[in-house]
């Protein structure tokens, strides 16, 4: 697989350097360097990217202001010498975040990640659109914290959804992974055969439940709404098994 690729750096010093590690990563093709994000947009518009280097302090139009205006099919990862941009990164969904200076070791590790991204999508996209129960998938493929996850699906119990992020509780941890997507995503990603959405923030495992009181699942001192436009649904569930 070989990853097109981009930086925008305002430091000219930077662009050089990071072009450096480019041309030592087989898998990478360097196809822009700019030293603006006005010309990036410009150019990554004429000749798209799938990985964006991308500085996040810029005069005029900074890192994180480019960053929501190029498709969503390129990814990011930022470059900043101040760590405190760590967690707007995280909100813009960047696949890695590389504190400046940057050594190569440290940008490998991020090529890395992006390569392991684009090798999943490319996966997902060449499986079959429709699947059998007996070909749905063990488990599932998330970002935490600029990692990508694998969860076993057996282990999920409960999912909660809140406004951009949704916590995923296991079997196998006592703290939620915390992921950035919203219900709708994250639900997509679910066989319905062994989950159900019993409220606008939660989706809960079939299997999982024991203990049902007073229309609310029992996990626990864990108590799970079911919502008044997924009750019957959630009753049909009851009635057929």
């Amino acid at each position: 697989m070989i990853i097109k690729c981009a930086i925008v750096d305002d430091e000219p010093l930077a662009v050089n350097l990071l072009a450096s590690y480019v041309e030592k990563i087989p898998f990478l093709e360097l196809c822009g360097k700019y030293n603006n994000a006005t010309d990036a947009l410009h150019g990554i518009g004429e000749q798209p990217v799938d990985l964006l280097f991308l500085d996040i302090q810029m005069p005029e139009l900074n890192g994180l202001e480019l960053s929501k205006m190029v498709s969503e099919n390129t990814r990011i990862v930022f470059t900043t010498a101040f760590d405190q941009y760590a967690v707007d990164g995280f909100r813009a969904n960047a696949l890695d975040y590389l504190l400046k200076p940057i050594s190569y070791a440290d940008f490998m590790e991020a090529c890395n990640k992006a390569l392991q991204w684009f090798q999943l999508v490319q996966q997902s996209e060449q499986q079959p659109a429709a699947a059998s129960s007996a070909e749905e998938p063990r488990s599932i493929f998330v970002k935490s914290e600029y990692k990508l996850l694998q969860i076993n699906l057996d282990d999920i119990r409960y999912i909660e959804g809140l406004k951009d992020y949704v916590k995923i509780y296991t079997e196998q941890s006592p703290h939620p992974i915390l992921s950035l997507m919203n219900m709708k995503a994250i639900e997509q990603m679910l066989p319905a055969s062994r989950f159900i959405r019993v409220h606008r923030s939660f989706i809960v495992q079939k299997s999982k439940i024991r203990e049902i009181e007073r229309n609310r699942i029992v996990f626990g001192d864990v108590y799970i709404p079911i919502g008044d436009s997924y009750k019957q649904a959630f009753q049909d569930f009851i009635n057929n098994k």
